[in-house]
């Protein structure tokens, strides 16, 4: 071959060679780090703390103030690595954590106004107890115990209504509710597991008969979870299945697998209903699930909630799914999952 025309082939190669070696489209980094994340969790904060009424409650837009919204919010700052009574939000945080417990019933109910049945909030700020109680200071300590045994109490005794076998081991609206359904069921396992995991007496057979009602909220052939037992599957169902098990130590069971695989065919998308509630469980169990179903989701999940973050640090509530839940809980919401990789929650503990 003639000198001069290797000489252009070389030069041919080393100019074209850089282009061709471009990573491919799958390898492609995602378009946002950790410092965006920081960022959009410091604004978010500073909005909720704005948020919070002289006596120390948060409020839902369509009934005031509530002690789930209150939950939440707390919830988020914790998650963001604030405790009571220290930093700039300790004292915020405080008088949160006293204006729930100043709301809870004689029979251990923790409920001051709600849009849904009274479970949820109570499940809500349950777990809020749960995961606060080994952080406040030695005048709060004793009271916020006493609380948090009041409400796993109760949640015990709703558990034990006598139910038909569809419904046994789960939880409805109310505790005298003789039916079950997925969501309420995933607040009040959270709180138990919370708080068996800090030494409050929950006995291990409730827990595993929780367990039971969700695994049989998971689809034929695994496929997802419903609503409940026979229902199709959702985004935001199947999110709540998987923490559900992971968090009880049934890790990388087929029904959590099933579900996680499920969620990465048909992820959970902005203009679904209840697009905060799925986000929060969504991302929590791919978490704990971890490896590749936790990258893709996060991968996925976070440019979502990155993008949609209001120049004030909320994020919008216009979708008639959330719409009457307003800017605080859709806010806390997106914050619990934007914190999970601070791991500062003990309930994100793997």
């Amino acid at each position: 071959m003639p000198k001069l025309l290797l000489h252009i082939l070389l030069a041919i190669t080393v100019c074209v060679a850089p282009f061709c070696l471009k990573p491919p489209r799958c390898q492609a980094q995602p378009k946002w780090d950790d410092r965006d994340v920081d960022r959009s969790i410091s604004q978010a904060l500073v909005y909720l703390a704005k948020k919070q009424h002289p006596d120390g409650a948060w409020a839902i837009d369509s009934i005031g103030q509530s002690t789930a919204a209150t939950s939440l919010a707390i919830m988020a700052f914790l998650a963001a690595g604030h405790t009571p009574g220290e930093g700039p939000y300790g004292q915020q945080i405080e008088k949160g954590i006293r204006w729930v417990i100043d709301h809870q019933e004689p029979n251990g109910l923790l409920i001051h106004k709600t849009s849904h049945g009274p479970m949820y909030s109570h499940g809500i700020s349950t777990l809020m107890l749960a995961e606060v109680v080994g952080m406040v200071g030695v005048k709060d300590a004793d009271r916020t115990r006493r609380a948090l045994e009041k409400a796993i109490r109760l949640i015990l005794e709703a558990q034990s209504i006598p139910k038909n076998e569809r419904h046994q081991g789960g939880w409805r609206y109310r505790p005298s509710d003789r039916d079950s359904d997925l969501s309420v069921t995933g607040w009040q396992l959270l709180a138990l597991r919370a708080a068996k995991d800090i030494g409050c007496d929950v006995p291990a057979e409730s827990i595993d008969k929780a367990v039971e009602y969700v695994k049989m909220c998971a689809t034929k052939g695994h496929k997802g979870f419903g609503y409940q037992p026979g229902s199709g599957p959702t985004p935001t169902r199947s999110g709540t299945g998987i923490l559900c098990l992971e968090v009880c130590g049934v890790h990388k069971s087929p029904e959590a697998v099933g579900g996680a695989n499920y969620l990465l065919k048909t992820p959970l998308k902005f203009r679904d209903s209840y697009f905060y509630y799925g986000v929060y469980y969504c991302s929590v169990g791919m978490f704990k699930l971890g490896g590749e179903h936790w990258e893709q989701s996060r991968d996925h999940l976070f440019p979502i909630l990155l993008s949609k973050q209001q120049a004030d640090g909320s994020w919008p509530s216009d979708h008639a799914s959330e719409k009457r839940q307003g800017r605080v809980y859709t806010t806390s919401m997106a914050v619990l999952a934007l914190a999970i990789e601070y791991r500062y929650l003990p309930i994100y503990q793997r």
